[in-house]
C-alpha cells in the first residue's frame, strides 16, 4: 500500500481523473495522503501580456473548483488540492518531490507524432520520477 499518493489531474478529462482516483483507492493504506495536483501551463510573455489578470485569476480558479469537486464526487474527502503554474511534466514531479510522494498517477492518450518526437508529459514524469508511477490509459 502507498501512503503518500499524488494524482496528476488535467480538469479538462474528468473522466480520466475518476479512473486515476479509483485506482488511487485500491492502493491506499488505512492513512494515506492523496492530492490531486492540476497544472496551468506556462504562455509565453509575449501572449500572457494580451491576456487579462482576470482570465488567468478564473482560469485558476475554476481549475482549483474542479480538483475539489473531483475529490469530493469520488469519495476522497481528506484530498489536497494543489494548481501549479509552469510546465506540466515539471510541476508534477515537483509536488511529488516536494511532498515526499512514494506514488505518482497519471493519464496517457495514445501518442501522436508529435509525442514520438517531443515525449508526453507522461512520459517524461516516468522517466524522472524519484518515485512509483501508475499511467492510466
Amino acid at each position: 500500500m502507498y501512503n503518500n499518493i499524488i494524482i496528476a489531474v488535467d480538469p479538462a478529462h474528468g473522466e480520466r481523473g475518476e479512473q486515476m482516483i479509483t485506482q488511487a483507492k485500491a492502493l491506499m493504506g488505512g492513512d494515506s495522503q492523496v492530492c490531486l495536483v492540476s497544472v496551468i501551463p506556462e504562455i509565453p510573455g509575449y501572449v500572457a501580456f494580451e491576456i487579462p489578470a482576470q482570465i488567468r485569476r478564473d482560469t485558476e480558479t475554476h481549475t482549483k473548483d474542479s480538483l475539489k469537486q473531483l475529490a469530493a464526487k469520488s469519495g476522497i474527502d481528506n484530498a489536497e488540492t494543489s494548481v501549479r503554474h509552469g510546465v506540466p511534466h515539471r510541476e508534477i514531479l515537483a509536488a511529488a518531490e516536494s511532498s515526499g510522494a512514494d506514488l505518482l498517477i497519471i493519464a496517457s492518450h495514445k501518442p501522436g507524432l508529435e509525442d514520438y518526437l517531443l515525449g508526453s508529459t507522461a512520459g517524461k514524469v516516468v522517466r524522472h520520477a524519484g518515485c512509483s508511477v501508475l499511467v492510466v490509459r
